[in-house]
């Protein structure tokens, strides 16, 4: 059975990292996901992005969808996306069937001080240095990030190592996904 998990949380909490430790999981467990990379999916759909409030309702949507195509294939899907309104994140459980929701927490000093010395890979790069310029969008500093209501797994980046939250993540799949 297909499935899609969304790991949301603010710029700089471990997304990126847990999705990729939780593929290997999950691959070790013979089930093969795909991770839809925002950052790097935004590369073509808005190779110049404005981060409007319009821009991102078009391109979650366009996620949303994506993943559930891939889920109705029969394709695992890790979404790895801040999504900050609940909005965008209520619009893919609507869509797909077998959907979990993990906040992946931490403070917003901690998330700043992680962007300062990450590796850039597809997410721009200092985030939250630009978040201090005029007419910034970044997420739980210029514009809101609304946190989940009911998320089905949270994990605390600040308490857990990115291993231990992507095995919570993994057992959570076991348990109630597969």
């Amino acid at each position: 059975m297909s499935f899609a998990i969304w790991l949301t949380g603010i710029p700089g909490s471990g997304k990126t990292t847990i999705a990729m430790r939780l593929r290997e999981m999950l691959s070790d467990m013979r089930i093969s996901a795909r991770i839809l990379e925002l950052d790097e999916i935004r590369k073509f759909l808005t190779p110049h992005p404005t981060y409007s409030e319009e821009e991102r309702e078009i391109v979650y949507a366009a996620l949303a969808y994506m993943a559930k195509l891939l889920v109705e294939c029969g394709q695992p899907v890790i979404i790895d996306a801040t999504a900050n309104r609940r909005r965008f994140r209520e619009r893919a459980r609507s869509l797909i069937k077998r959907f979990a929701e993990v906040h992946v927490k931490c403070s917003l000093s901690t998330a700043m001080n992680r962007e300062k010395v990450r590796k850039t890979g597809h997410s721009p790069a200092g985030i939250y240095r630009k978040a201090l310029k005029e007419h910034a969008t970044v997420p739980g500093v210029n514009v809101p990030y609304e946190e989940p209501l009911h998320p089905e797994v949270v994990v605390d980046t600040e308490k857990m190592s990115a291993e231990e939250c992507a095995r919570r993540i993994a057992d959570f799949v076991k348990e109630h996904l597969l």
